[in-house]
């Protein structure tokens, strides 16, 4: 008979850690408490739900997610292969349509012969089984107490926010038109170009709008992914440095770019839904038609999704875990995705494979193996173990996590020459990935690890 695991959380981490397990052998439990019991944030009862934006980010192969994809890509992620087969336009990055994303990822993992979907909120795991605990930001209490008093540790929150979604044919295209930055990938975007006196206009709105209360005041919110009217107290301008910057948006009736741009992202293959780019927001929901109706071209905006604001939990994982996502304290219980402090659809995608590549040696009697520091995934695990615990906070993929390059791998001087500061960063990405993947192999052959 196959050996049993168990995987608690159908969400990215967790899928991808079920289907990993399942393609290994191993009979898997695979415990989801919705549609049974909803969180704040979620909609449906699927595997691998979105509930935030509908993006993996950047395709740039130098870039740190364009590591990481080419490293999930040779570990065979089940993830990453539907989020590609269901992409949507989005110029240089990884977006999809998500309902049919996750419609896929449930039917792959309803229909997986070693995978049995068990239903209901599960208060602490069976002790005698191996267990992923993938249970997300929003894991339901009964079993985040149990967590905090096992681990003999603190929960940590942060506040994460949601952008709402307009109906595309809501949209004014004889303001707002199509473009890339930079036309990189295409005319993936609606662009809804202001001049200042709009801008301004638009920025004494937000900052008087009312905001949906907070329960408790001393959470702070996750930095990479600010409200937007958050984002707008800290400044005029900071919008217009941010998600409103404008260039590389040449406006076809202007030729010129833009005071401010608010970006628009397709949110189905079919096109009908676009999300706001960046304008994940706390504002009451009354006040987000109000408001963002005052931005040229979506005057008449139909929101299929008004934004939102719930708050996430993660561990502190520089306490509680090894770099192999192990709980130190609690033996045959790994922790992923994001409640172990990765952030990120991809990183927590990630997350859940390693975890499954961990549970898997040690069910063959195998030492854990980390991963080489040189991957973008081994340094991001790395980091969120060893990183002080007064500095710890969620953990996006960054090219800074990762070990300094060998002295003499770049000619700083030849490549700043000849290109400047954008050819040099271009190189660094690019010698990272190629070393990267060499450690890869180098772990895959060396542990027996090839999926």
């Amino acid at each position: 008979m196959a050996k049993k695991v168990a995987v608690i959380g159908a969400g990215l981490a967790g899928s991808e850690a079920a289907w990993q397990l399942a393609q290994r052998g191993y009979e898997v439990l695979l415990h989801e408490m919705r549609p049974d019991v909803m969180t704040p944030a979620h909609q449906t009862g699927m595997a691998a739900e979105m509930v935030c934006s509908n993006s993996f980010k950047s395709d740039d192969p130098s870039s740190a997610t364009g590591i990481l994809k080419a490293e999930l890509a040779r570990l065979d992620s089940m993830i990453l292969r539907m989020a590609i087969k269901h992409r949507v336009p989005s110029g240089n990055s990884l977006s999809v349509d998500r309902e049919a994303f996750a419609q896929d990822v449930t039917g792959i993992l309803r229909g997986h012969p070693n995978i049995r979907w068990v239903p209901g909120v599960v208060e602490a795991p069976n002790p005698a089984l191996p267990t992923i605990l993938a249970t997300g930001p929003l894991t339901a209490d009964p079993l985040a107490n149990w967590l905090t008093q096992a681990c003999g540790s603190k929960r940590l929150f942060f506040y994460d926010a949601i952008a709402p979604i307009i109906e595309a044919e809501s949209i004014d295209m004889a303001i707002a038109f199509r473009a890339s930055r930079y036309g990189k990938g295409g005319a993936d975007f609606i662009n809804c170009p202001m001049d200042k006196a709009v801008y301004d206009r638009f920025l004494d709105a937000l900052l008087a709008a009312p905001r949906a209360d907070l329960h408790d005041f001393d959470t702070p919110f996750f930095e990479a992914c600010l409200p937007i009217e958050v984002m707008a107290d800290r400044g005029w301008e900071t919008l217009r440095h941010g998600p409103m910057k404008p260039v590389g948006l040449d406006d076809p009736r202007t030729g010129r770019w833009p005071h401010a741009v608010v970006q628009l992202r397709q949110d189905t293959l079919a096109g009908g839904l676009f999300n706001m780019v960046g304008f994940q927001t706390r504002l009451k929901w009354g006040a987000q038609q109000e408001v963002f109706r005052l931005i040229p071209g979506l005057e008449q905006a139909a929101f299929a999704r008004f934004g939102s604001i719930h708050r996430n939990t993660y561990i502190e994982a520089p306490s509680v875990l090894s770099e192999t996502l192990a709980v130190k304290p609690i033996p045959n219980l790994w922790i992923a995705g994001q409640l172990s402090g990765v952030e990120g659809y991809l990183e927590s995608t990630a997350c859940g494979l390693a975890a499954s590549v961990f549970v898997d040696r040690r069910m063959k009697g195998m030492d854990p193996a980390p991963l080489p520091m040189e991957t973008m995934l081994g340094s991001l695990l790395h980091y969120i173990s060893h990183v002080p615990l007064k500095d710890f906070s969620p953990m996006n993929a960054m090219l800074g996590l990762l070990p300094e390059l060998p002295e003499g791998t770049l000619n700083h001087r030849a490549i700043k020459k000849a290109g400047g500061a954008r050819a040099l960063k271009l190189a660094k990405g690019q010698a990272c990935k190629g070393r990267a993947m060499v450690s890869l192999e180098r772990y895959l052959t060396e542990t027996g690890a090839n999926p």
